[in-house]
């Protein structure tokens, strides 16, 4: 495990899916997940190289067909690290022999956290090494408290976004973790969310006409998070019913539609990457204490 201290906020990552393993406060309370396995053991993983489930798991890029799992293979791989201090680390992950197999494609994906304060900064630099146009989505999906640990009950959290969302959103249709064709209304209120676990039991929501690109997590007058994406113009919200986290998942790319049979290039979202070029993708939390 990797360890970052501020001084307001101490971070842990594990090398294994370059995972933000625990964010906590001065006090060393968490705002992460409990990743209790009765409900979800994850934390924080990255999803890359296509966010979301493909249809039956398989994908064709330029006709040929390749297996993978949903959300890709970084968050199950070891990454390295190349920089570290006591505020902050990058980790990298390169293609090699195995991934190649399941995405064909010489890839560095470079993670990069740093503390500056109160807010914890992290990076996602997707480079493509080779020597043809590649395709890629990314995303992040960090699990946080639910309560966070500032007294507030469940259903006093809101989610409070920069701008107000009227659009409608979409969910998982009938086949498992693909994205339904058709939209529902949105549930947010002006700019704010009231989330009840009951609105999760379809699975997730999800933004894919997004206006905002920061928003709060917590409760009217208490210590909350501030979460800003400016790189990733989905968002996604899920947890399990019952759990003790709500995961906020900004998203570049995002599962298969329902039916979707078509090339990967065809794919929403899918972004291509030309050899030699690099995309860039942050996400910072800051600890709002009133």
């Amino acid at each position: 495990m990797i360890s970052l201290q501020s001084g307001r906020l101490a971070a842990t990552i594990n090398p294994l899916g370059a995972e933000l393993w625990s964010l906590a406060d001065a006090a060393g309370r968490e705002l992460l997940t409990d990743a209790d396995p009765a409900f979800w053991s994850g934390r924080a993983p990255l999803l890359f190289p296509f966010v979301g489930r493909l249809r039956e798991d398989r994908y064709r890029v330029n006709g040929v067909e390749y297996s993978l799992p949903q959300h890709g293979f970084a968050r199950t791989s070891a990454f390295v690290q190349i920089q570290g201090d006591e505020t902050s680390a990058v980790l990298r992950l390169e293609a090699d022999d195995e991934t190649r197999r399941h995405y064909p494609f010489d890839f560095r994906l470079d993670m990069r956290f740093a503390l500056a304060g109160a807010t914890l900064e992290m990076t996602a630099t997707v480079h493509n090494d080779g020597a043809s146009d590649m395709p890629f989505s990314f995303g992040y999906h960090p699990a946080f408290a639910w309560p966070l640990p500032y007294g507030a009950a469940v259903e006093d959290h809101r989610i409070t976004f920069e701008k107000a969302e009227p659009a409608p959103i979409r969910k998982v249709g009938h086949e498992k973790g693909l994205i339904a064709l058709e939209s529902v209304s949105s549930p947010v209120e002006g700019r704010t969310l009231r989330p009840t676990y009951a609105m999760f039991e379809g699975d997730a929501l999800i933004w894919d006409h997004l206006e905002s690109r920061s928003l709060t997590w917590g409760a009217p007058g208490t210590a909350h998070l501030k979460i800003d994406f400016p790189d990733t113009p989905w968002l996604g919200l899920w947890q399990r019913p019952g759990a003790r986290y709500l995961c906020v998942e900004p998203w570049a790319g995002m599962a298969d539609p329902v039916g979707f049979t078509g090339d990967i290039w065809e794919k929403p979202g899918v972004i291509r990457l030309t050899p030699g070029e690099e995309r860039a993708f942050r996400m910072h939390v800051t600890l709002v204490e009133n």
